[in-house]
């Protein structure tokens, strides 16, 4: 049985209105929530970026829902010890219900603290060795680590939950997607392609829990629904490697000039349509995600909550 949740947008609301979307996702029927994870928006008209761990600890208390990072890289401007104990007492609050969702990252995010961005080979070494890290923390012994990317010296967490919380790795490509097979409790992609799903399977992923995400813009009207999503969202029509290089909101506007309205109405479920949601969803079902987390770009959440709870989900069930 396939579970459907929310996808919360830390790049597009500030934390109280994080917090109402998640109570108005509950009580519509999702069943969990993924969050995003960024310092900076990709866009300056986004508008926010929140600190998702201070954003965790208020859901903790607001919802009774699992939550799943999507993503935190810790690979640059958080250092995987910090990230454990982050996760630590997440997973804590959360009463067991925390998973957290760790990736590569993005240059948009990582560059702020000065440090080079590496290359894509070198990232996903960083990754997984910073998740032998957090594991060995995990396990509430004192750790020394002194690896090819990490040192840490003489660290041990001190606030355990009764069980850790598993580790999910994002991947988009095969090696990325292998690497989450092999060292990961399960796997994140927003994108239903065979080929990373192999991957991670063939790697050890067999049995392991598959999550994915998508967006939508739900509105009365389909076309003003499609100019919201250009609006705010186009930078997810760019494809290749740009989305982890740039370094700078402002470079992500000028390279969403080449994304039509066109673009966004073809690939995006945009506007009132139950049927066309559903069968953007439908293709993660049929590829075997366990979990699919849905997230309403614009200012319209709560119609979309109603339209989701009364048209789109019992299509799927």
């Amino acid at each position: 049985m396939t579970t459907f949740g929310y996808f919360l947008s830390c790049e597009e609301h500030d934390p109280h209105e994080l917090i109402r979307q998640a109570r108005l996702a509950e009580k519509a029927g999702f069943e969990a929530l993924w969050i995003s994870d960024h310092f900076h928006p990709w866009l300056d008209e986004q508008g926010h970026s929140p600190f998702v761990w201070s954003v965790i600890g208020a859901l903790s208390q607001a919802v009774s829902l699992p939550v799943t990072t999507a993503v935190t890289c810790p690979i640059g401007r958080i250092h995987p010890a910090i990230v454990a104990q982050a996760a630590a007492t997440s997973q804590v609050l959360l009463d067991g219900r925390f998973r957290l969702g760790l990736g590569s990252g993005e240059a948009l995010n990582e560059h702020i603290v000065g440090e080079r961005w590496p290359a894509a080979a070198e990232r996903l070494e960083r990754l997984e060795e910073a998740v032998e890290i957090i594991r060995a923390l995990f396990g509430g012994r004192q750790v020394t680590h002194r690896g090819r990317h990490f040192r840490v010296d003489t660290a041990r967490l001190y606030t355990l939950p009764d069980a850790p919380p598993p580790i999910y790795l994002s991947g988009f490509g095969d090696r990325a997607a292998a690497l989450a097979g092999r060292i990961a409790d399960g796997y994140m992609t927003t994108k239903p392609d065979p080929g990373p799903i192999q991957s991670f399977r063939s790697a050890g992923g067999h049995g392991k829990p598959m999550q994915a995400g998508l967006q939508t813009c739900w509105g009365e009207d389909e076309g003003q629904a499609v100019k919201t999503a250009h609006r705010l969202w186009r930078v997810t029509q760019i494809e290749g490697e740009a989305l982890q290089l740039l370094p700078l909101p402002r470079h992500f506007d000028q390279l969403g000039g080449l994304v039509t309205e066109e673009m966004v109405r073809r690939n995006v479920p945009c506007g009132p349509d139950p049927e066309r949601h559903a069968a953007a969803i439908r293709p993660f079902v049929e590829a075997g995600f366990d979990e699919i987390y849905i997230s309403q770009m614009g200012p319209e959440p709560d119609g979309f909550f109603e339209f989701y709870r009364d048209q789109v989900l019992p299509r799927l069930s």
